[in-house]
């Protein structure tokens, strides 16, 4: 099928879960670049690029069928994670004087939504203009969070095949929420072994550190003269899983770079913060270690108990909006 506009798009069955119900598969496709779907946890199964000499391989790590997925969920391959992206302290908060208690499934602490959350979902879907937008309800009291959530994801491909993820929710009670995507990203190829060593800028003079439990301590720590300083391009290391605190919304984030392939991916985003993880704890099933790097955007971790941070508070009659833009280039 095709939108009428400059994305050709396909659809088809992924898989069926244990219940019977079908799981989808969208494929979008515009200017060489091809992104495929799923309605199960919103998941962005592949990305294919080509390379300098234009030859088109898969950057996203994905699984071939729906059983992978449900076998490894813990790494959120591609997927839609919230209600709260990252960490909650405690998987308790307060707000407007009423204590909320989580789901505890890190520790003694909550993150990426839960035991289910919105990975584990099967969306509806609905085509749109050059691409296709995928919706659900969280009703209240899920995984211990307040208010029925309403919400929509929606992938597009922008004119050059720049892939524009855009979210948007209501609630009908005071509630947090926190979205991000979850994708990791080879440039060198999903098959090619550890992303390390691929060069990366990030534009953020600070992160937020955090303690032993990966939870922030509060404080904003500059990155001049410290292995967290990306604000110049340089190979990616081991040991990254923290929260940079990005300079300007709206603008480009974030520069990946595989000088074998040529490949280049460029993140911009609204969000205030990008969380850079490196897998390093892969063990080989069905990834190694640091086969790929997740840029996260997002607000800042366990920032429900942290109002020094941005708020992640949506109330009623409010509209949660973020965009985030991943573009594709060669150089």
């Amino acid at each position: 099928m095709n939108t009428g506009s400059g994305t050709a798009l396909h659809r088809d069955v992924f898989g069926t879960l244990a219940d019977g119900t079908a799981v989808h598969r969208w494929t979008l496709e515009r200017d060489g670049i091809q992104v495929r779907v799923l309605t199960y946890g919103g998941i962005v199964q592949s990305v294919e690029v080509p390379d300098r000499d234009g030859r088109r391989a898969d950057v996203a790590l994905g699984l071939p069928d729906l059983d992978g997925y449900q076998r490894y969920p813990g790494p959120h391959f591609g997927a839609v994670v919230g209600r709260y992206a990252n960490r909650i302290g405690g998987a308790r908060f307060e707000l407007d004087g009423q204590t909320y208690r989580v789901t505890r499934n890190d520790g003694r602490n909550h993150v990426h939504g839960g035991d289910r959350g919105f990975s584990r979902r099967v969306w509806q879907a609905q085509e749109v203009a050059d691409g296709v937008r995928l919706s659900l309800v969280a009703e209240d009291g899920e995984e211990g969070f307040p208010g029925r959530l309403a919400l929509s994801v929606t992938y597009t491909l922008d004119e050059g095949g720049a892939l524009r993820i855009a979210y948007r929710a209501t609630t009908d009670a005071p509630t947090v929420l926190n979205l991000t995507n979850h994708t990791y990203w080879n440039l060198a190829g999903a098959d090619s072994g550890s992303a390390l060593g691929q060069v990366l800028r990030i534009a953020a003079g600070r992160i937020t550190p955090v303690d032993a439990e990966l939870l922030p301590t509060g404080e904003f720590l500059p990155v001049d003269g410290t292995r967290f300083d990306f604000r110049e391009p340089k190979s990616v290391g081991p040991g990254y899983d923290h929260n940079f605190v990005l300079d300007r919304a709206g603008e480009p984030a974030a520069e990946l770079y595989d000088e074998a392939s040529g490949r280049v991916l460029t993140v911009t985003t609204t969000e205030p913060g990008m969380q850079l993880y490196t897998a390093d704890h892969f063990d080989g099933q069905p990834f190694g270690p640091c086969a790929g790097i997740a840029l996260e955007t997002q607000h800042f971790p366990d920032s429900p108990n942290r109002p020094e941070f941005p708020s992640t508070v949506l109330r009623p009659g409010e509209e949660y909006v973020s965009t985030t833009v991943y573009g594709f280039g060669v150089r």
